[in-house]
């Protein structure tokens, strides 16, 4: 797995996300040098320092889901972020197809 030189590799690409835009997971991977580090995405999202800004709610599963995650009255944080940015949703998920970032790696 990688360690925090890769977290920062994520976080970087994080930051480039455009508001109301998302990407996946594995798209962040490889964006930050490993198609495999799909999961170590989620991993540093997780972990992004107090102090450091990183638009975690922009990345979203290959499907559109959402992290399952929801604060004390229940709500999705990362839904209601996401909706500000003008992001919509089909059947619970983002609507990919409108709303992907598409950077490409050259």
């Amino acid at each position: 797995m990688g360690g925090q030189n890769s977290f920062d590799k994520i976080y970087e690409v994080v930051r480039e996300i455009p508001e109301g835009k998302v990407a996946a997971y594995g798209q962040v991977a490889e964006l930050a040098g490993n198609r495999r580090w799909a999961r170590v995405v989620g991993y540093a999202l997780h972990a992004v320092p107090d102090t450091a800004y990183v638009p975690w709610h922009r990345v979203v599963t290959k499907e559109g889901g959402l992290y399952r995650g929801a604060d004390r009255d229940g709500n999705n944080i990362q839904a209601e972020l996401l909706r500000a940015e003008g992001v919509e949703f089909v059947d619970g998920n983002v609507d990919m197809k409108r709303f992907q970032w598409n950077k490409r790696l050259f």
